[in-house]
């Protein structure tokens, strides 16, 4: 079974996801908008979301998490949660 650890960013609007996500790619730190601005508890450990595997996130996550390419900021991904950025730190396949 493929597993990968990730973090991730969480917020309500599209448009606050893509300001972060410029942030981010101006040399921003993507833990510390993490424990700044998610709406996610993972917010406080930087948006670190640990080892899981392929099949336990809600389909729009695992799909990117398990095909998009490492170390590099992903979104703004829809979920029913809200819009996320997404970096995927490694994959077992």
């Amino acid at each position: 079974m493929p597993t990968a650890t990730a973090r991730h960013i969480l917020v309500d609007d599209e448009q606050q996801c893509e300001d972060l996500k410029k942030q981010i790619e101006s040399g921003s730190d993507f833990a510390d908008l993490a424990s700044q601005y998610s709406n996610c508890p993972s917010g406080k450990q930087g948006g670190d979301l640990g080892e899981f595997s392929q099949g336990q996130m809600v389909r729009e996550f695992d799909e990117v998490v398990f095909s998009g390419e490492l170390h590099k900021v992903h979104g703004p991904i829809k979920t029913q949660f809200g819009y996320h950025l997404l970096e995927i730190t490694s994959r077992n396949d």
